[in-house]
């Protein structure tokens, strides 16, 4: 019996994971929990105090946030090659978009979708400065993806950053550009990431 387990909720980012999941082929318990008290009882804060998914519990380990969670899932199962190897180049453009989607591009959609709008001043003291300046920035990673983000490897990274370009474009939050339809595009025609996407 696998030793992973998955707290999440299906109208989550937790959907991100449960597609790194599918993709690795490897088994996990999955468990549904309803957004408030579910995800307030003593035993679940015990693991994630801020009452959030997804979480995952790998034996005594417990991992929080999508990012971190994909990170140390490619890299346990790193033998099924969505992770680049440990002493890969390609471990710098890596580590970049998913770090850059998990922090600054997150803060710009929150605030966007709240109606929070900086000015150029608080913009220079930000972390992101607006949605449109993190996508743009964005953009220029997925123009240089050959055809996947890590060169012609699909990897966790693609699974994580093509999630969310997904919902962008599925909630016409952004007018995607000419280099983002192309990466969808290719996303959307690699076989096996299609067929996990609609199951």
């Amino acid at each position: 019996m696998s030793s992973l387990t998955l707290y999440t909720n299906s109208m989550s980012r937790g959907n991100t994971v449960d597609l790194l999941f599918k993709l690795l082929a490897v088994p996990y318990k999955r468990v549904e929990l309803n957004y408030g008290e579910q995800m307030h009882t003593a035993e679940y804060l015990a693991l994630n105090p801020m009452g959030k998914v997804p979480t995952l519990v790998d034996g005594d380990n417990v991992i929080t946030e999508t990012a971190a969670i994909c990170v140390y899932l490619a890299d346990k199962f790193i033998e099924k090659g969505l992770a680049p190897a440990l002493n890969s180049p390609q471990r710098a453009i890596y580590y970049r978009w998913f770090f850059f989607t998990a922090g600054p591009i997150e803060a710009a959609f929150t605030a966007h979708m709240t109606g929070l709008v900086l000015d150029e001043e608080q913009q220079k003291m930000s972390g992101f400065g607006s949605l449109k300046r993190v996508m743009d920035c964005l953009a220029t990673g997925i123009a240089d993806a050959s055809p996947y983000i890590c060169g012609e490897q699909l990897t966790a990274i693609d699974v994580y950053v093509g999630s969310f370009l997904l919902f962008l474009q599925k909630q016409s939050i952004i007018e995607l550009t000419d280099s983002m339809e192309h990466y969808l595009k290719t996303l959307k025609s690699h076989q096996e990431f299609a067929e996990r996407m609609t199951q």
